[in-house]
């Protein structure tokens, strides 16, 4: 094994776990990032505190995966939530659970935990050869004979041989921090079957509704949207500010469903945050089919309808409606501004109808915002044309790790435990080929 050469492409947390793996077996890997320096993403994604994994039961943990559980949740079993911690821990990294079941580093940060792991791929446990790093280098194929692979350096194009190659490019989100999809016809040109990247926890544009659809009637499928974003007044009041105790309700034309608790907050041109990202799947491929989705919004999630009803309806004398809605409900802020911005004035001064939309007042979205500013992005190299190592079936020696597989998941430490977890299995994946 030591005469061996291995080139890990991709200095995130799958790339360097990929590598750890491997030098750790004593094997020579060569690691090339295009960035000046590595875990970029991995240190954005820290600034608010490091959500390293989740604690939550290892059943519901891989639910989170969604169609692609099967495929993750094989990964999950050899390196999951209590391994990554135990593999934190070995950091000198002490963890906690939040109030939420997230799991953090008692210091919240992500540079201590990056330095602690490069040193200990610089410097492995049992003396030998550790990683080397070669920044700025970026991949650009191979070779015409396909033995070599080709990187563009800062003194030009350099070649490289390897016995075995892990990818981890990432997906298509945050291209200044490397992430740009640029792998993607380079793989697709040597027959390697990849799914359209695509925004995944992202944000979206909303189209108003001047009015209310006829009561006990649905959005029509067929509406035509209306032009995208807020009114100017709206955007330039409340851009940015969030929604607080609200609940949002979505079911696509497949009959799935989703609804759940939280918040988020308005953009200049839509909705953004937790809770919006935890519906994005669905939201966005709703738009992908018809065109558009609709997400109910309930500003009072915990009042029943009945009760919200009679409060609309209390006599109120001489007060403003917003007044009323303010006293006896609580409504006003952006949670206000919604309703006018949404219903007309007829629908306004209707009591079951201001009472219906308070409890599910929908919203059209039209179109999911850009992928470079989506937290993850979906897509990637299909499992399909992988084996059970990761490796592409059609390339041997050739392994694929991270979010440039054909996966997604919600932010809740999911993503991070997935990455370090398939690029765990590549390099084991590596060694076994090897070996054979």
């Amino acid at each position: 094994m030591q005469n061996k050469k291995v080139v890990v492409i991709g200095g995130g947390p799958a790339g360097l776990m990929a590598a750890e793996v491997l030098v750790q077996a004593g094997v020579a890997v060569d690691l090339y990032d295009a960035m000046p320096s590595v875990g970029r993403k991995f240190l954005l994604a820290g600034k608010g505190g490091l959500n390293l994994t989740h604690s939550e039961p290892a059943d519901r943990f891989a639910e989170r995966y969604g169609a692609r559980r099967t495929q993750i949740e094989a990964l999950l079993r050899d390196f999951g939530a209590p391994e990554l911690r135990a593999w934190a821990q070995g950091l000198g990294i002490e963890t906690f659970v939040g109030s939420s079941g997230r799991v953090f580093p008692k210091d919240m940060k992500a540079a201590p935990l990056l330095r602690a792991w490069l040193q200990r791929l610089r410097h492995p446990a049992h003396g030998g050869s550790g990683v080397a790093f070669h920044m700025r280098h970026r991949w650009l194929g191979w070779s015409e004979d396909g033995r070599e692979l080709r990187f563009e350096s800062p003194e030009g194009e350099v070649r490289v041989p390897a016995d075995a190659v892990v990818l981890a490019l990432g997906g298509g989100s945050w291209a200044r921090l490397g992430s740009n999809g640029a792998w993607v016809p380079l793989l697709a040109a040597r027959g390697v079957a990849v799914a359209p990247l695509l925004p995944a926890n992202c944000g979206f544009d909303v189209a108003l509704q001047c009015k209310l659809p006829p009561e006990g009637q649905a959005l029509p499928v067929q509406a035509v949207p209306a032009p995208a974003g807020w009114s100017a007044f709206f955007a330039s009041r409340f851009a940015g500010q969030p929604f607080k105790t609200v609940a949002i309700r979505c079911t696509d034309g497949l009959g799935r469903s989703f609804e759940r608790k939280g918040e988020f907050v308005a953009t200049a041109t839509g909705v953004e945050g937790s809770l919006v990202y935890a519906a994005s799947h669905l939201l966005r491929e709703e738009i992908i089919r018809t065109g558009h989705a609709t997400l109910h919004l309930d500003l009072l999630p915990d009042m029943t309808a009945e009760r919200v009803l009679a409060e609309v309806m209390h006599p109120r004398g001489s007060r403003s409606l917003s007044s009323h809605l303010k006293s006896r409900l609580g409504i006003d802020g952006i949670k206000a501004a919604v309703l006018h911005e949404l219903l007309g004035k007829d629908d306004m001064h209707d009591s079951h109808k201001l009472a219906a939309a308070l409890k599910a007042l929908p919203l059209q979205l039209v179109a999911a915002r850009p992928i470079d500013e989506a937290i993850s992005s979906a897509g990637g190299v299909l499992f399909e044309v992988l084996n059970a190592d990761l490796m592409c079936e059609a390339l041997p020696g050739l392994f694929c790790a991270g979010e440039m597989l054909d996966w997604e998941a919600p932010t809740g430490g999911y993503l991070l435990t997935a990455c370090l977890a398939s690029g765990r299995r590549a390099a084991q994946g590596v060694l076994r080929h090897l070996h054979g």
